[in-house]
């Protein structure tokens, strides 16, 4: 199983930032690229680090919004949101080829992650994104990013949320809510055991709901998210599943 984290977005110099050890502890970096978070020095430490630990490299694209940290749904044309992730994700290609490294993934960034989960225009840029260049995808599971993909043969990885709760319809619970959030380490293993072993996740409305996922994603500004890591990997290895690379 996979492991993955958002990566470059703190506002500290990075080496001196929680996210160095985040990095120690996946198998997967979602590096910010300048959409919502992220400089040219982030991504060459990051990429530079990445590359010593033999982690993945993707391309965290995102909403032009950096006020709102991506996380604010924005009415953009399709032709300005192409040509605003192309800027991004070619800044972070360029960079990563600086270091010897390369990028191999998308993964699009807060609304905008959430909005490709049902609109089409938008999916359809992430998407063509993704095959113009060869890369695989990341998103989330039975959302019309994944469907556009398997139409045009960009590889889909399906991803869950260890420190995001769920709804009983299979949806994120809004991070407007109070319960959005799992910050608990001991849930958190819970919840991956349950994941490997059943298939499934608890929701907040009672009941459990089916998830299919390659990678397993922790978010970096969650309230201990290295403590999370921690448990999200002795949940996987007390359960007998290997933590390696998705591809």
């Amino acid at each position: 199983m996979d492991v993955n984290c958002d990566i470059g977005e703190t506002a500290l110099p990075w080496a001196t930032s929680h996210e160095p050890e985040l990095l120690g502890l996946i198998t997967s970096a979602n590096v910010a690229c300048g959409g919502h978070a992220g400089d040219e020095s982030s991504m060459q430490a990051v990429c530079t680090e990445a590359r010593r630990l033999g982690v993945a490299i993707g391309a965290q694209v995102s909403y032009p919004d950096r006020a709102n940290f991506g996380r604010v749904e924005m009415q953009i044309d399709r032709a300005s949101l192409a040509h605003s992730l192309s800027e991004q994700l070619d800044d972070l290609m360029r960079v990563a080829r600086s270091v010897g490294a390369s990028v191999t993934y998308i993964k699009p960034h807060g609304a905008l992650y959430n909005v490709v989960v049902t609109n089409d225009d938008h999916a359809r840029v992430v998407v063509d994104l993704a095959f113009q260049h060869q890369l695989s995808l990341f998103g989330f599971p039975a959302s019309r990013s994944e469907s556009l993909a398997k139409q045009v043969g960009v590889r889909f990885v399906p991803e869950w949320f260890a420190d995001r709760s769920y709804l009983a319809n299979g949806q994120l619970v809004p991070r407007s809510r109070p319960d959005a959030l799992v910050t608990s380490p001991f849930d958190v293993a819970a919840r991956v055991r349950q994941l490997v072993t059943e298939s499934t996740v608890a929701s907040v409305d009672g009941g459990n709901v089916a998830v299919e996922c390659s990678t397993i994603c922790v978010h970096s500004d969650t309230t201990g998210a290295a403590d999370l890591l921690r448990a999200v990997r002795e949940g996987l290895v007390s359960s007998g599943v290997e933590i390696g690379g998705w591809h």
